[in-house]
């Protein structure tokens, strides 16, 4: 058996060596499963011939891009098969194995109640949501009088302009800022850019051509991150002497500086799209609207090359907005960028060129590397092959004569790259046409095929022969204009790939995957850098943290890496803590040698001015969406080559430098111009809601087929598909209210959803925290040493632990509640450094969700003279699962054991995929006891990645809020009730035979369309029939009929109150709603975390911060009535009193009001006189509810405060 270190092979870990396949060939089969990947096909096959390496090298890949593959055949005519494929589940579902679901007693006692006041059959939903007598809200919509047009005469702006000039040439430093900004390759441009238009030097050349011409204006630069909006706003008001705010501000999520006297406004991307999805809504809102863009005079979007999925949808409104304008013009900028595909998509529009500024940086690649490690280091083995020298043939030389005259006259290429594929000798590679003397390198050089230029290179064409007119390969691509090619000949020539370095490539390639990072090589370079040159800090990106940490224990393991006075050594990643990140800004000791461990975060977002040395791995982590399967993948991926250049410009920006591509210069070749669009990589639901706000009658294909790169059919569908779950969009995908006010937050739609079900369940605050966290990043940080990652794991259970335990959402949640808490005491710092926290993580949450907060406000759905009241069950565990349900809902899962033994459970999805628990997750070490794998589990995402399919942040929840909160539950007969039917339909020859489906059988009767018959009667006819709930076509529970009718009545009430809410939201609820609502606060209060029946490992309880920061403690605020308030002490268990249930007065419709079927489950009838039995149950709730805005016709409420009984007891502190 090979030993540990042998299957790990040379990289350190991470992969070992993989089949033995020239690099070309990788190339050429990864493109044709990335081709397949994007297409709409869902199957491929390969022609047969390929080898066993090669297969075993599709097979591996097909694994990691999620598809199915299969060889069949025998000899030369095996084949390959690879399809896009969904395994559907296969479970037990008899009734007895079944989860079962019931209602408690107390649940009970407030459904009673609340049926005996308002029946099933009072009211319809329909009339309760449309019959308002006021009309609907119109909240109002974004506008901000920072992108208003400033009001200035001609002497105001003559004034302001000459200000300025006058501060350039007084003040010192301004003089100096000024005598730099000349000297800018972009200032002899300034006459071009302001007459073609009519970054941060652009718009300010703008600004003052404007006001040169006694013209007021109004600039948006757009950003793509918050940071470079504030960075860049400060920086100009610092060249133009003045303070931030004044003529140059910003507008971002959380603040901004500036108002309607700002000339120029930076704003991040997210906020102009903001303000143009707001022009389109609705036709009624069209002139506020163009008032608005009206008011805009020049729209400059900066570092476009980026491609994010908002960017390319501005683009789209934009260039349909343009002819309506004729005002506004439009400027794209970035440093690297397919200038004439824009150009093209805006109907030819002028192009600037400018070139930039760094220093020289001297390139090397993978084969120089090794040469050079190998010089170095007397143990490395020399590979040298004897070369086969071949007699040529007539007949090979007739098939290459043709082959050179087809590829260089017309195009045709299969011949020639038949033939140098298939015959490897340096004497075909260097054959030269019988007539013209063309040899292939100059055919491919001269037609700008790199790649296979490259090929031909590596395998050691001479690129010094000459053709018989005198010319060489290199001058042939000159002559040509084909400047890429030329480069890499020139590079070449220099000596840098001899026979002696591709050999050496060759066997490297053959142990070590270019796809994993080889920490190995990677010490040795560096190695060798420190070796023969005295300092220059050294910058290494790599794909991500795992990547990191390796690489850092690997220096850090070596002899001649200890000594810290002589190296220091860096990480830089987005979760590494703020003042860890600070360290790569500080200059060293002399002596000391700076080695930066980066990902792509030091590609363009920070400048290291000390940064001399650079390693490229050429690898990234890559966030994308697989559409097929519906999962995303976070997997290291090749660069682009925008991005090579970008890295290469790292170790020239403030002297020369030089930048080691740990890659083959054929690699180099092959990467993509550019990375994929994010529109074409990411789930687009926001995207998509987006189009129909901005036009309620366009088609979302339609639209969307005008971006720059259109996303394939699948993610649309799977988009509309999520819309129509949370009822944003209708069946026949036209626009809902509900949609319009879910598109009308700066959030996911479903996170809009959670948040209004938050503010009915009177449970908002945790919502705004979960809101802001889900478009954030993970607050907790990641330490470097062993010791320190178990403490950090543990303090992380520890902090779910106060909200019951078994949630990373949970853990989000008492982290933020515990930092607030500890700010206000003073203990911020102490309490992040405990607890592995993210201060600046938290502060950022903290402004979030105030702005989100403000903007529940501004539109209508709170009040700000009351804010606390919406928080009333924040601390109610079984109220917060369900806001999470709400919040993570449709991403559904239950846990399961992949085999008999298995030590760790696994989570099966809706399709039938068992997906592992990433082991950064809380419940990583869960185990259960035996039959009970039904435990439910909502989850953030699904991701695919290097290691694996796994799900990194997930919770444990009951089955109530599920069945509250599903698109839609079925009910099918017991096994008795099947035994019945089955008899039944042996007598009856004409019943249809229909087919098992997806909603788990033919049994099944769905509860969304109102359902007669007898066969539904008998089973739904006794309260006590046992019968199967099927939600969502998957999930199975055991019931009784008579909960299976309390659930519809309240799903029912549930969806019309949401749908009132966002219609009316300044207007209090109708009676049965509020009433409703509260009813269902109570039973989720009681039962809403029932059915978590797991057990997890223990937790090393590290300190008592967290009691100590009264995470417990209620807030404050005042009843609408009085009643006795819960006492508690910190030096005693969180008790409460009981009040004394009180008689709820509640107004009734009339009875005779049929309800509406939205989920319906049965006859109404039979369902009104099964819950009829409950009609008189004393109530005794655990939840509170108040009926915002409006009389609380129904009394005072008799619940008590509620708060988790999982929460410990809040006691001192000692600072």
């Amino acid at each position: 058996m090979p030993s540990k270190n042998s299957r790990r092979g040379r990289g350190g870990g991470g992969g070992g060596k993989g089949p033995k396949i020239a690099e070309t060939t990788r190339i050429r089969l990864t493109r044709v499963l990335e081709n397949f990947q994007t297409s709409n096909d869902e199957e491929y096959k390969f022609e047969p011939g390929l080898s066993n390496d090669d297969r075993r090298y599709v097979h591996l890949l097909s694994r990691r891009m999620g598809f199915k593959s299969k060889s069949s055949g025998t000899g030369n005519e095996r084949r390959l098969f690879i399809r896009k494929d969904i395994q559907k589940a296969e479970s037990d579902n008899k009734l007895e194995s079944l989860p079962h679901f019931t209602f408690s007693e107390e649940s009970k006692r407030a459904l009673g109640d609340l049926f005996a006041h308002f029946p099933p059959g009072d009211g319809n939903s329909k009339d309760l949501v449309g019959g308002n007598s006021g009309k609907t809200h119109n909240a109002r919509r974004y506008s901000d009088d920072i992108f208003s047009r400033p009001s200035m005469t001609k002497d105001e702006i003559t004034r302001r302009l000459e200000d300025v000039a006058s501060r350039r040439e007084t003040v010192s430093g301004l003089k100096e800022i000024t005598e730099l900004r000349s000297k800018l390759p972009i200032a002899s441009y300034k006459d071009e850019i302001t007459s073609t238009v009519d970054s941060h030097q652009v718009p300010q050349y703008i600004l003052d051509h404007m006001w040169g011409k006694g013209e007021v204006c109004k600039i948006l630069c757009t950003q793509p991150r918050r940071i470079s909006a504030m960075s860049v706003s400060e920086r100009i008001s610092k060249e133009r002497g003045e303070p931030a705010g004044e003529n140059v501000g910003y507008k971002i999520r959380l603040e901004s500086k500036g108002g309607k006297q700002s000339s120029m406004v930076l704003c991040t991307t997210g906020v102009l799209l903001r303000v143009l999805v707001s022009k389109g809504s609705r036709q009624s809102k069209m002139k506020h609207a163009k008032d608005a863009i009206s008011n805009i005079t020049h729209i400059i979007m900066d570092e476009i090359h980026e491609r994010d999925r908002y960017s390319d949808f501005m683009l789209a409104i934009l260039r349909d907005m343009l002819p309506s304008y004729p005002h506004l013009r439009l400027i794209l900028m970035s440093a690297t960028i397919d200038t004439a595909r824009f150009s093209q998509y805006f109907g030819g529009c002028p192009i600037i060129q400018v070139p930039g500024f760094t220093y020289p940086v001297k390139t090397y690649y993978l084969e120089d590397v090794l040469f050079a490690v190998k010089s170095s280091n007397a143990d490395t083995t020399t590979f040298s092959d004897p070369i086969n020298n071949h007699e040529i043939s007539e007949d090979q030389k007739l098939s290459f004569d043709e082959a050179i005259n087809l590829a260089w006259s017309n195009d045709e290429w299969d011949l020639l790259l038949e033939l140098v594929s298939s015959e490897g000798t340096p004497e075909l590679f260097n054959y030269q046409h019988s007539l013209s003397g063309l040899t292939p390198l100059m055919v491919f050089a001269g037609r700008g095929r790199v790649c296979e230029m490259c090929m031909l290179l590596s395998f050691g064409a001479d690129c010094n022969l000459r053709a018989k007119d005198g010319t060489t390969a290199l001058e042939i691509a000159e002559r040509e204009n084909q400047p890429e090619a030329a480069d890499i000949i020139k590079k070449h020539m220099d000596g840098s790939n001899s026979m002696e370095e591709q050999n050496l490539l060759d066997k490297y390639l053959e142990t070590v995957r270019s796809e994993i990072i080889d920490v190995v090589l990677m010490e040795k370079l560096i190695r060798k850098i420190c070796t023969d040159s005295k300092d220059g800090g050294i910058l290494v990106f790599l794909p991500g943290w795992d990547d990191i940490n390796r690489a850092r224990e690997k220096l850090l393991a070596s002899s001649f890496f200890m000594n810290p006075s002589k190296f220091v050594v860096i990480s830089l990643h987005s979760m590494v803590p703020m003042l860890e990140q600070k360290k790569v800004f500080k200059r060293p000791p002399p002596g000391c040698r700076k080695i930066v461990l980066s990902t792509n975060i030091a590609e363009t977002a920070v400048t290291i001015d000390d940064i001399v040395y650079v390693l490229d791995t050429g690898r990234m982590k890559e966030k994308s969406y697989d559409p097929y399967n519906n999962v995303s993948t976070l997997e290291s991926s090749w660069i682009s080559k925008a991005s090579a250049k970008q890295r290469e410009g790292r170790a020239g920006r403030c002297q020369p430098g030089i930048c080691y591509h740990l890659y083959s210069k054929l690699r180099a070749a092959a990467l993509p111009d550019f990375r994929t669009p994010e529109i074409k990589r990411m789930p687009i639901e926001e995207i998509c809601l987006q189009v129909k706000v901005l036009d309620p009658s366009c088609k979302i294909e339609e639209f969307l087929a005008k971006t720059l790169d259109p996303p394939v059919s699948e993610s649309i569908r799977n988009a509309i598909v999520v819309l129509r779950d949370i009822g944003a969009l209708s069946p026949d995908g036209t626009l809902t209210d509900l949609g319009e006010k879910l598109g009308s937050l700066p959030v996911h739609p479903v996170i809009s959803r959670m948040l209004f079900f938050a503010i009915l369940m009177n449970c908002l605050d945790p919502a705004l925290t979960l809101a802001c966290a889900s478009d954030y990043k993970d607050p907790f940080t990641i330490p470097m040493s062993i010791e320190d990652k178990k403490r950090a794991a543990d303090a992380k259970s520890e902090l779910a632990s106060l909200y019951g335990g078994f949630g990373d959402q949970f853990a989000v949640l008492a982290a933020f509640e515990c930092w607030k808490n500890s700010k206000e005491m003073g203990l911020e710092a102490r309490f992040c450094s405990q607890y592995y926290v993210s201060g600046g993580a938290m502060k950022m949450l903290s402004g979030m969700r105030k702005q989100l907060q403000t903007e529940l406000i501004r539109l209508g759905f709170i009040h700000s003279d009351d804010i606390s009241s919406y928080s009333m069950n924040a601390y109610d565990p079984g109220v917060l699962h369900a806001v999470l349900v709400a919040g993570m809902y449709p991403m559904v899962g239950r846990l399961c054991f992949p085999s008999k033994g298995a030590k760790r459970a696994m989570i099966e999805t809706a399709s039938g995929d068992k997906v592992r628990v990433h082991n950064r997750s809380i419940n990583f070490k869960l185990s259960f006891k035996k039959n009970l794998g039904h435990t439910l589990v909502v989850f953030d995402e699904i991701t695919r990645g290097d290691m694996g399919v796994n799900i990194r942040n997930c919770s444990l929840i009951g089955p109530l809020p599920i069945l509250l909160l599903s698109t839609e539950i079925s009910v099918a007969p017991g096994e008795e009730n099947d035994q019945r039917k089955e008899e039944e339909e042996e007598d009856d020859d004409d019943d249809d035979e229909g087919s098992e489906d997806e909603t788990g059988g033919d049994d099944a009767m769905e509860l969304d369309a109102k359902s007669s018959g007898n066969n539904e009667d008998q089973f739904m006819s006794s309260p006590d029939n046992m019968v199967k709930i099927i939600v969502d076509r998957w999930l199975y529970f055991g019931s009784k009929a008579i909960d299976v009718s309390l659930l519809y009545c309240l799903r029912e009430r549930l969806s019309a109150a949401i749908l009132y809410k966002v219609t009316y939201p300044r207007s209090p609820l109708p009676p049965i709603l509020a009433a409703s609502m509260h009813a269902v606060a109570c039973i989720l209060s009681c039962d809403g975390c029932s059915g978590r029946t797991v057990v997890a490992d223990g937790v090393d309880k590290l300190t008592t911060m967290v009691n100590a920061t009264n995470l417990g403690k209620p807030p404050t605020w005042t009843q609408p009535q009085p009643q006795p308030q819960p006492t508690w002490t910190n030096s005693q268990p969180q008790q409460w009193t009981q009040p004394q249930p009180q008689t709820d007065h509640y107004g009734k419709y009339d009875k005779s009001k049929e309800a509406t079927n939205m989920d319906s489950v049965t006859d109404m009838d039979t369902a009104t006189a099964s819950i009829q039995q409950y009609g008189n149950g004393s109530k005794e709730s655990t939840a509170e509810f108040i009926n915002h805005g409006g009389y609380q016709n129904f009394g005072p409420s008799s619940a008590s405060t509620s708060t988790s009984k999982n929460i410990e007891n809040p006691s001192g502190i000692r600072p």
